[in-house]
């Protein structure tokens, strides 16, 4: 759907507010089309943006699973090395 919008389930530190928020943002962003709403939407954006942001977090509190947490650093240097071989010249 949208590339900036990175998964935040199962990382060891677990996802801050911060990182949940700028993917409600991002999400929310895609879906009304355009990055800044104008000044009559602003409210409807900003509502929304809170909703998905607290749906996000709550989904992310419930989820379990039996795999290890990745490491962030590791999984961040796997993504800079498939972004080199896909834009090598």
């Amino acid at each position: 759907m949208c590339r900036n919008i990175h998964q935040l389930h199962n990382f060891e530190p677990p996802a801050t507010p911060d990182e949940v928020h700028a993917a409600a943002l991002q999400y929310i962003r895609k879906i009304a089309g355009s990055t800044r709403p104008s000044q009559a939407n602003q409210a409807a954006f900003d509502t929304a943006v809170a909703a998905v942001a607290a749906a996000t977090a709550e989904l992310l509190a419930e989820l379990v699973t039996t795999a290890p947490p990745k490491n962030r650093e590791e999984e961040a240097a796997k993504a800079r090395a498939r972004a080199e071989k896909r834009y090598a010249s």
